[in-house]
């Protein structure tokens, strides 16, 4: 079945960004309820090749774009990713085992979400509770890659992936525990920022957690509209211990130290890949051709070490949501129904209870190991995975325990370390495989350090603009 799906068509929304959309809406060019009329045509065509929509949201949607929003991005179409309440819409998590109601109430984060005035159509898929990096399951159903629909489009954010990349809207909500937001972007062609920690408003229950591991932000095709989402964000709520955004639009033009890792050796627990080793040694040529000064690195930590801590950390997620979820969520829960690395994760974490605080401490150390990088560096740059987009079922849960999360480790070992440290991370397109789908390259700044991510990555789509599925 394999084939390039695409939403975009002309319509009122053409190929026009959130920011496009935004303005033309505000100048009276286009209404909001057209830009919601195209976008929901444009998601009935190509949702039976993606599957990316759990909830369809399209009623509430339209009364909301007759109405005089407010906010930055006031009247974007848009989808809110199915592990955040959303009033008057069941919340799933990606699950067959959670039997849940209408939501009575949004979560603190969609209310920040929405206090830009993006308008949701719905709520997009995921894997079961976001712990895998793709979702394919046969009963849920499979999100496919919009690139080409034979391939994943990485997770777990990957209906909110999905739905941008093919154009059906210029922004979704994603979240990030081990590169959930970074991952999809990288398969999709995406901008995918993971902020810093207490940036935006946290997922709702993190905070019964030792390490608040998990971040919420957006998926973009641009760096402006993910941009402009953080500056409207920030008027919702903003911590007062970050230093202020703003509406960052243009680089920065202080040249930066920027260490480069390469790609983890074959064996090392990785997959040496030459279209992803190529992405970063061209990246690091074009980060050296506009004045950066790039400084090549082995990458610096044990993966084999890092492999049992984490695992632990998030088997401690999965045990939690498969004996407490009910309760913290206010769902029924059918423990039955629960894929097996689901309960491979929840028993990888009662096997280490023991270790967990050994391992706790294991996470810390060389998290603070890694932000010690930011003394001699501004910019750590990396693969976000180690090899390129893998095909559906590469991740099946019919794989057994041990397979699945060596896949999973060997996929994606350097995202996991901003998650622990707190600092931020952005994936941008600037690779395209042997198979035409694209390629991300990481980059992670100091703690609070969000802005000059996103002036760096100004300056990147700037130099090396990116494909779109319209201009593949």
């Amino acid at each position: 079945m394999s084939k390039l799906v695409s939403a975009f068509t002309n319509d009122v929304l053409g190929t026009l960004d959130a920011v496009g959309i935004a303005a033309a809406i505000k100048t009276g060019k286009i209404s909001a309820a057209e830009a919601t009329e195209a976008a929901i045509n444009r998601a009935e065509k190509v949702n039976g090749d993606l599957n990316a929509i759990v909830y369809k949201m399209y009623e509430p949607a339209r009364s909301k774009s007759r109405l005089n929003s407010t906010g930055d991005l006031a009247g974007v179409p848009s989808f809110i990713k199915d592990n955040d309440n959303v009033k008057g819409a069941p919340t799933q998590f990606g699950t067959l085992a959670f039997k849940a109601g209408q939501a009575k109430k949004n979560t603190p984060f969609v209310e920040q979400f929405l206090s830009t005035g993006l308008n949701s159509l719905g709520k997009s898929s995921m894997p079961e509770f976001g712990l895998i990096c793709s979702t394919e399951n046969p009963n849920w159903g499979i999100t496919r890659n919009p690139w080409n629909t034979d391939y994943t489009t990485g997770g777990s954010s990957s209906g909110s992936a999905a739905m941008v990349a093919s154009g059906v809207v210029p922004i979704a909500s994603a979240n990030d525990g081990a590169g959930s937001i970074r991952i999809p972007a990288s398969c999709c062609g995406l901008v995918g920022l993971k902020p810093s920690r207490n940036r935006l408003v946290n997922l709702e229950g993190s905070a019964f957690f030792p390490i608040n591991i998990v971040y919420q932000g957006v998926v973009t095709r641009t760096v402006r509209d993910t941009a402009a989402f953080y500056s409207a964000a920030e008027k919702h709520y903003r911590d007062p211990k970050l230093p202020e955004m703003g509406f960052v639009q243009n680089p920065n033009q202080r040249k930066l130290k920027i260490a480069f890792f390469e790609n983890i050796a074959e064996g090392k627990m990785g997959h040496s890949d030459e279209d992803t080793n190529n992405t970063l040694e061209n990246t690091a040529k074009l980060l050296s051709s506009m004045g950066h000064e790039v400084e090549r690195l082995t990458f610096p930590y044990d993966i084999d070490e890092l492999k049992g801590p984490f695992l632990s950390y998030y088997g401690l997620f999965a045990y939690a949501l498969k004996n407490f979820g009910g309760l913290m969520f206010q769902a029924k829960i059918d423990k039955k129904q629960l894929e097996p690395f689901t309960n491979g994760l929840s028993e990888q974490f009662k096997s280490n209870f023991f270790s967990m605080r050994q391992h706790l401490k294991t996470l810390k150390r060389i998290g603070a190991q890694a932000e010690s990088l930011f003394g001699k560096y501004d910019i750590i740059m990396t693969p976000v995975l180690a090899h390129a987009v893998p095909k559906i079922g590469h991740f099946s849960i019919d794989l057994n325990w041990d397979e699945i999360s060596n896949r999973a480790v060997a996929f994606a070992p350097f995202m996991g370390l901003q998650n622990v440290t707190g600092s931020p991370g952005i994936s941008l397109p600037l690779g395209t495989s042997g198979e035409g789908l694209p390629i991300g390259a990481h980059f992670s700044a100091p703690y609070g350090q969000d802005k000059l991510l996103l002036e760096l990555a100004y300056e990147l789509e700037e130099a090396k603009p990116w494909k779109f599925i319209y201009n593949s």
